[in-house]
C-alpha cells in the first residue's frame, strides 16, 4: 500500500523538487513578482510576503503538469493497479495535464493561509523561529500543501479518512526528507 501511495504521489514530489530548482534560476529572479504586490494590510504587515510569487505559482503548476504527464508514461509500463489514480481514471495525456494542473494549484493555494498567518505573527519570509511556535510552524510548513493535494486526490480516488491521514503522514515525512536533501545540496536555505 505504501508503495502504491508513493507511486501515486510521485509527480507532486518530483514537481516540488523541480520548483525548488526553478526558484534558483535567473528566469525566476527576472520575473519574480509577489502575489500580494507588496500590499500592507491594516495591521502593518504584508498579506503573504515576498516568497509567494506569481512565477512560483505558475512554475509549480507547470511542473506538476509536466511530471504528471511524464509519470503517466512511466505508469503505463507498470502493472495497472500500482497508481491509485489510474484505478479510477484513464491514463491519458489530457487527463494527466488536468490532474497535474489541479495538483499544482492545490499545492500553491493551500500554502497561502500559512503564509498569511506567519506574517500576522511576525515570522519573516523563508525563516524559521524557535520554541513551540517554531515546532508548530515547522509541522504546518511540511503539511499545508499536502492537505490540498490529498483533498484533490481523495476527490479523484475515493478513500477512507484513515487513508487520507496516512497520505498526510507519509507526505510530511517525505517532505522533510526531501527538504533535508535539498538543504544539503544547497538548493534550500533551511529545512
Amino acid at each position: 500500500m505504501i508503495i502504491k501511495m508513493y507511486v501515486t504521489l510521485m509527480p507532486v514530489i518530483l514537481a516540488g523538487v523541480l520548483n525548488m530548482i526553478f526558484v534558483k534560476t535567473a528566469v525566476y529572479r527576472k520575473f519574480k513578482s509577489p502575489m500580494d504586490s507588496g500590499r500592507i494590510l491594516k495591521d502593518g504587515r504584508r498579506l503573504f510576503g515576498d516568497h509567494k510569487t506569481w512565477i512560483g505559482f505558475a512554475g509549480m503548476t507547470a511542473a506538476n503538469m509536466f511530471t504528471q504527464v511524464l509519470w503517466g508514461q512511466v505508469c503505463s509500463l507498470l502493472p495497472g493497479d500500482m497508481n491509485y489514480i489510474y484505478q479510477y481514471h484513464r491514463n491519458t495525456a489530457g487527463f494527466n495535464l488536468l490532474a497535474g494542473a489541479g495538483f499544482g494549484l492545490a499545492y500553491v493555494l493551500f500554502e497561502l493561509p500559512n503564509s498569511f498567518l506567519k506574517r500576522r505573527l511576525d515570522i519573516p519570509d523563508g525563516k524559521t523561529v524557535s520554541g513551540g511556535k517554531g515546532i508548530l510552524f515547522f509541522l504546518i510548513d511540511q503539511t499545508d500543501s499536502l492537505f490540498g493535494v490529498i483533498l484533490l486526490l481523495a476527490f479523484l480516488c475515493p478513500m477512507p479518512a484513515w487513508q487520507y491521514v496516512l497520505y498526510i503522514l507519509l507526505g510530511a515525512g517525505t517532505h522533510i526528507t526531501v527538504n533535508v536533501v535539498l538543504y544539503k545540496l544547497k538548493i534550500r536555505k533551511n529545512i
